[in-house]
């Protein structure tokens, strides 16, 4: 194992030696900021400003991550951790959290999680196909496949996943939250929440968590 990616030794010491590269309306950016509420890490952490699309990476941290992609977490030591679900499960065993389980649930925590995150790669597509392309190449077919892939996911949390949902507070349960917040945000107009009456109360109810309530996008 490469020593440079082992738990930071200093945390809670006073002195912020972790910095995360993220910009508010990001989903993904948002799933770190709730874990790092949840395990009780908020502050501990510098915030550093980054933004950018497919087409253009220069505001996004390609110095540390060479896909320009966010969130980012640059280590004390300058290496860096990027993809939210690496992040977020860094994040909670560096503060002895229970976000992840450590073996019983283990796999449906991160079946969940992988499923809000398929959501948020489709929504977040169909927000670039809108604001990447010239408005007359833009599909409608494109956009209605990704749409496709949101739906599934959410008539099978809603049909398989509500138990889990309604009995743990997990880092599959936060990543749901905030990928149904992000619909809200930029995908009202397909009103999700149409024949997902338990996930919707579920949504009402988490929303409502300080941890949720205090990262809302911008």
């Amino acid at each position: 194992m490469n020593p440079a990616y082992t738990l930071a030794p200093k945390i809670n010491q006073g002195e912020k030696e972790l910095k995360l590269y993220n910009a508010p309306p990001s989903p993904f950016g948002r799933k770190v900021r709730v874990c790092l509420a949840e395990t009780g890490l908020s502050g501990e952490l510098e915030l550093e400003a980054a933004i950018g699309t497919p087409l253009d990476a220069s505001g996004m941290p390609t110095d540390h991550n060479p896909l320009g992609k966010i969130p980012c977490l640059v280590l004390d030591d300058g290496h860096a951790l990027y993809d939210s679900r690496v992040i977020t499960r860094y994040l909670n065993a560096l503060a002895g959290g229970a976000l992840y389980p450590e073996e019983d649930g283990l796999w449906a925590t991160l079946t969940l999680e992988a499923t809000a995150d398929g959501i948020l790669d489709a929504a977040v597509l169909m927000v670039y196909e809108r604001r990447c392309r010239p408005e007359e190449i833009v599909s409608d077919t494109w956009l209605d496949g990704q749409w496709a892939k949101v739906s599934r996911a959410l008539d099978a949390i809603e049909n398989e996943w509500m138990d889990h949902l309604e009995t743990k507070i997990d880092m599959g349960s936060i990543a749901v939250g905030v990928a149904l917040g992000y619909l809200d945000f930029r995908h009202p107009e397909r009103n999700w929440r149409h024949g997902r009456k338990r996930l919707a109360e579920w949504e009402s109810d988490f929303a409502k968590r300080p941890s949720m309530a205090t990262t809302l996008p911008e």
